[in-house]
């Protein structure tokens, strides 16, 4: 049999070699979930028979077409289904002699946009430099993914687009070794609401031992309140005029229509409230605070790399966007964060755009990390690192702004030519460095390598490793920034 073809549980798939590696595109983890199968948590797919050819990227979610760009573009595909529940795997061109660790990527984009097949997230370098064998998702997104159905019907499930992620995960548990990977050495990683979801996944019952390292990118816990999930969906209903008698009607709609109601509500309540649709405590799937449970020991041995950008709220903020008006912004953060009272931590900042961008980077960002990070110390391993580099006046790249990092993660640096940047030496080594790291965490469960010694994350020292041209470990960057956080 030609080592293209792979015998998985539901039946044999067809890949193709591009880039000096081994890649299925678009393989079915789950039943596409429309009609009756819609707002219900993922079922098994229909096995075939025959070779099922897996040789191009599935569709996307359904999410707004002018978002589905990464920042550096690159050929991103324009199609969106309600059928989207497929994954993508890159392994070496030659079967392993031996078991390989395992990555799985769960992308970000507000947990309403992004795809496992966006170029930023190509697997080719990852299986290239580290021999492991890497995994992209896609799972259900905006109300589709995050409305909280449960309370209006027993049929229903909450939290549909992580209940995805695990479907994936068991997935990749079930299959992975005819890819030539180890089960028991499955690391996820993910940036935004895919770092979200790994904190939740860390917290949920049915993702325990699906995964045993997690590398957590710019997000960490982020949940609302079941009342408050409710009233969106009340909101949403009211949008498609369906009452709550009559909630079978949401198995005749189209997923358009669903989704376009989304839009509109989206737009009916205004800028400056916090995601509508993202994870929600819910009894039956996510039922703690993913921060409360990890202290608690949910994510016991198991070790995070952790960490955020510099420079994360510059991709939020432009400078042509208007002031936030104050009382707005502090009602704002307090949402977004949870803290009770951020008028005293605000006012630290200046009153203008960057001043706006610098608040979302330290409190929405950076003080996440820093809790999710001092929660898990105690009951596994942790790093923490953060991503400085810029290239100083560029209108882009002038910033170490939110998901900046990725096409480092994933030495996707050719990228940069879509905006007109050659890579230097310097970056490229930046680049290598980075994907080390993440290999060796993968491989051993520790981003300590030869050429970037990166000690653990402790309350004492709070070592954090400097992603720059230069690479360094600084103790405690920020101390009185943080403690002013009560941190």
């Amino acid at each position: 049999m030609s080592e293209l073809v792979v015998k998985t549980k539901d039946g044999r798939i067809q890949g193709i070699l591009e880039n000096g590696v081994r890649v299925w595109k678009g393989i079915p983890y789950a039943k596409p979930p429309i009609g009756p199968l819609r707002f219900r948590a993922p079922a098994a797919p229909e096995p075939w028979d025959g070779i099922k050819d897996t040789t191009a990227f599935s569709p996307m979610c359904l999410q707004p077409l002018e978002s589905t760009s990464s920042m550096l573009g690159g050929g991103v595909t324009k199609t969106v289904s309600e059928d989207c529940l497929y994954l993508n795997v890159w392994a070496p061109r030659n079967a392993p002699a031996e078991p390989l660790p395992v990555m799985v990527w769960i992308h970000g984009g507000t947990f309403v946009t992004g795809s496992g097949s966006l170029p930023s997230y190509d697997g080719s370098a990852f299986v290239l430099r580290g021999s492991v064998i890497m995994v992209t998702i896609n799972y259900r997104l905006g109300p589709l993914g995050f409305l909280h159905l449960a309370p209006f019907g027993e049929s229903y499930a909450s939290n549909t687009g992580l209940l995805d992620q695990i479907a994936a995960l068991q997935w990749v548990q079930d299959n992975i070794g005819g890819f030539g990977g180890d089960p028991d050495r499955v690391t996820v990683f993910g940036e935004s609401a895919g770092s979200m979801s790994i904190a939740a996944l860390l917290a949920m019952p049915a993702a325990k031992g699906l995964f045993h390292r997690a590398i957590m990118e710019s997000g960490a816990a982020q949940v609302i309140t079941s009342e408050e999930a409710q009233m969106i969906t009340a909101g949403l209903l009211k949008e498609l005029d369906i009452p709550r008698a009559e909630m079978h009607r949401l198995e005749s709609l189209t997923g358009e229509q669903i989704f376009e109601a989304g839009e509109r509500l989206k737009k009916r309540v205004g800028p400056g409230v916090s995601m509508l649709f993202q994870p929600v405590l819910d009894p039956d799937t996510l039922p703690q605070d993913p921060l409360q449970a990890v202290q608690e020991g949910s994510a016991k041995d198991v070790p995070i790399l952790i960490g955020t950008n510099l420079d994360e709220g510059a991709l939020f903020f432009r400078p042509d966007m208007p002031l936030v008006k104050e009382r707005d912004l502090v009602h704002v953060v307090e949402r977004m964060t949870g803290i009770p009272d951020a008028a005293p931590l605000t006012k630290d900042y200046p009153y203008t755009i960057d001043g706006h961008a610098q608040i979302m980077t330290d409190l929405y960002f950076w003080r996440s990390a820093l809790q999710f990070a001092s929660a898990q110390i105690g009951h596994a391993p942790v790093w923490m690192y953060r991503f400085d580099w810029t290239l100083p006046n560029h209108p882009i790249l002038g910033k170490a702004m939110h998901a900046l990092e990725i096409p480092f993660v994933f030495n996707t640096l050719a990228l940069f030519r879509n905006i007109g940047v050659q890579v230097d030496a310097q970056t490229q080594a930046l680049s290598d460095r980075m994907q080390d790291a993440w290999i060796a965490f993968a491989r051993g469960g520790s981003p300590d390598t030869e050429g970037l010694p990166w000690p653990t994350y402790e309350p004492a020292s709070r070592s954090t490793m400097i992603f720059n041209s230069d690479c360094s470990i600084i103790e405690d960057p920020d101390a009185v920034k943080r403690m002013n956080m009560g941190l």
